[in-house]
């Protein structure tokens, strides 16, 4: 069974930092497309960053400049760097692992970790 597992959320103020890490076995860290997703209260599920086993990375323009998304492929640990949190950020975050398929992408995620920043 394929498993990610998120750690690092918390209760911050806003203009603070957390670091989330994503862990999971080596099967999951040989994949492509690796990412982070949130969501918050009464929303959908959206992207935040991706980044890819080579290092390409992409940001949502909505943390872009306040957020770092990093992978360790020999650790099997990806980790998302919040600076400048705002209340906006709050949500579950996710772990996201996507394997492209000609017919369908075959994705896997973890559980989820809470960030809540109070203003």
């Amino acid at each position: 069974q394929v498993q990610l597992v998120e750690s690092g959320g918390g209760l911050v103020q806003a203009g603070q930092s957390l670091r989330l890490s994503c862990t999971g076995d080596g099967s999951i860290f040989s994949i492509n497309f690796m990412g982070w997703y949130r969501q918050a209260p009464g929303k959908q599920r959206e992207w935040v960053a991706t980044i890819t086993r080579g290092g390409s990375i992409n940001y949502a323009d909505s943390v872009k400049g306040r957020f770092t998304i990093s992978r360790d492929n020999a650790k099997n640990t990806m980790s998302l760097q919040m600076n400048s949190l705002k209340p906006e950020d709050t949500g579950v975050y996710y772990c996201n692992a996507r394997e492209v398929r000609a017919i369908k992408d075959i994705e896997y995620w973890g559980q989820g970790t809470q960030v809540t920043v109070s203003s």
